[in-house]
């Protein structure tokens, strides 16, 4: 029991500084809460974790393994989703941020559409499958128990969901906002920038 205990909070620990290391899902929920996307910026969130979760599970049950045999699929995920990281960028670059009175106020679709985005994003980044593998080889014994696993994967979930609302939350406050709308073309030139250049990167690992 106490061995369980200390696998699990040693494992989350590695895992909470995984989370908070900048990144492209960062960069993402960003812009999306400076410019005033609250919904789809909470809803990103969630797509974060659930496929961050999704990748957890994978690995906790040795599936993680045999994706990774299967390199051309792999290769694909990758080019696929640094392609998208590119365009999201592209568009970023382009964007013109509509005055406040102007933004539609139907949130279901960007609601879904933020949830879409961030779990393309997760799961089209094959090196969460890598990372998974390495913590959970390296961070959790053969023996541990069933309930820390669940804990494990239960936790992960949590700290995903929990840094990146607490990062839109603070990025959707007003004096943010303010600043946004101060300098809003550099700020979307700016995340556009570090998001095309992260896809560039995953696009370039597998042809170059």
């Amino acid at each position: 029991m106490p061995e369980d205990l200390i696998t699990v909070l040693a494992t989350l620990g590695l895992y909470a500084g995984l989370v908070v290391s900048p990144g492209p899902g960062f960069a993402l929920v960003s812009r999306l809460a400076l410019s005033g996307a609250r919904a789809e910026a909470f809803t990103c969130t969630l797509g974060f974790a659930v496929g961050a979760t999704f990748y957890a599970v994978l690995s906790m049950t040795g599936l993680a393994l045999m994706i990774q045999r299967m390199g051309s699929l792999v290769d694909l995920i990758q080019i696929a989703g640094g392609c998208y990281l590119v365009w999201f960028g592209l568009c970023a670059w382009g964007n013109k941020p509509a005055p406040e009175a102007e933004r539609p106020t139907h949130t279901t679709n960007k609601a879904w559409r933020g949830f879409r985005t961030g779990l393309l994003v997760d799961l089209s980044n094959p090196k969460g499958i890598a990372f998974f593998v390495s913590l959970y080889a390296v961070a959790i014994p053969a023996d541990t128990a069933l309930w820390a696993k669940t804990a494990i994967v239960a936790g992960g979930f949590v700290l995903e969901l929990g840094w990146y609302n607490m990062a839109a939350a603070t990025l959707a406050t007003p004096p943010a906002q303010r600043v946004y709308r101060r300098f809003a073309g550099v700020i979307e030139r700016c995340i556009g920038t570090v998001l095309a250049a992260f896809g560039l990167r995953l696009i370039a690992e597998k042809t170059l």
